[in-house]
């Protein structure tokens, strides 16, 4: 049968990215506890398009996804990369897999236990250039404000805020990435935030979780700076961008800040 992608293309612009996106697929992943975690991802593949190239074949995607067994990591990625840019004759490929993780945890006084969701993304992208993979985990964490408690002479108010970290980690000789947990992500984000959300509180847990936050107190910008001075102490971490945003209850706006930080060589 005529392949028409492959058919030569005259207007000479040649295409950063064509693939697919959002195709909903199980993967596994690994699970610090458990070994391995299975969940459904929301995926997207692309590759550059050269000028000559009418189109790309998007069967081909799905091919090198199920070939590669759906399981992902620093070290599996960039093997997906190379599949793809060798299977689509392409001189860059990026993938990007957004997922649910879970795990159990237990109320602070009770010891009630119930999963927890955490919003999770593995970015990958390899080029003449570079290889890259970003791991980026996503923490709803509670906080109070600092300002509120110091002025008011009961209470202060409170909300719901959310942690974004994207982090990348060393490159290592074999050219895979070094592996941070998922799970060191999630407990950097909660203890540099006012406290911890559950998913089951029973009465003495909501005790405890309410004054733990009056007696934590931070801004966004605490929050960030925290967050950022845990990660530059991993000396496997090499890059990071952490964004802290709250849903403000009293406010009609939300309050963010942001923070970047990459290692140099001058640095430990």
């Amino acid at each position: 049968m005529k392949d028409i992608q492959s058919t030569p293309d005259f207007r000479n612009i040649s295409l950063r990215e064509a693939g697919i996106k959002d195709l909903k697929y199980p993967i596994t992943i690994l699970d610090r506890e458990e070994r391995e975690q299975t969940t459904v991802a929301d995926i997207s593949m692309s590759v550059s398009l050269p000028h000559h190239f009418k189109g790309t074949h998007m069967s081909r995607f799905l091919e090198v996804l199920t070939s590669s067994g759906c399981q992902f990591t620093g070290s599996t990625i960039p093997v997906v990369l190379q599949k793809l840019k060798e299977s689509l004759e392409a001189e860059s490929a990026r993938i990007r897999i957004e997922f649910p993780y879970f795990l159990t945890k237990q109320a602070p006084v009770t010891g009630a236990e119930a999963k927890m969701s955490y919003l999770c993304a593995f970015t990958g992208e390899s080029n003449s250039d570079k290889e890259d993979f970003v791991l980026t985990v996503t923490v709803p964490v509670g906080t109070l404000c600092p300002c509120s408690r110091e002025i008011s002479h009961a209470g202060a108010h409170n909300q719901r805020g959310y942690i974004t970290m994207d982090v990348r980690t060393e490159k290592k000789p074999d050219g895979t990435f070094a592996l941070i947990w998922i799970e060191e992500l999630v407990e950097i984000a909660e203890t540099s935030a006012s406290s911890p959300l559950y998913t089951i509180l029973k009465r003495p847990d909501e005790k405890f979780v309410t004054e733990q936050a009056y007696n934590n107190p931070v801004f966004v910008e605490d929050i960030v700076r925290n967050v950022a001075e845990k990660l530059r102490e991993d000396p496997r971490v090499t890059q990071f961008t952490v964004t802290a945003e709250n849903q403000e209850s009293i406010h009609n706006h939300n309050a963010y800040a942001v923070v970047t930080w990459e290692r140099t060589d001058t640095q430990p």
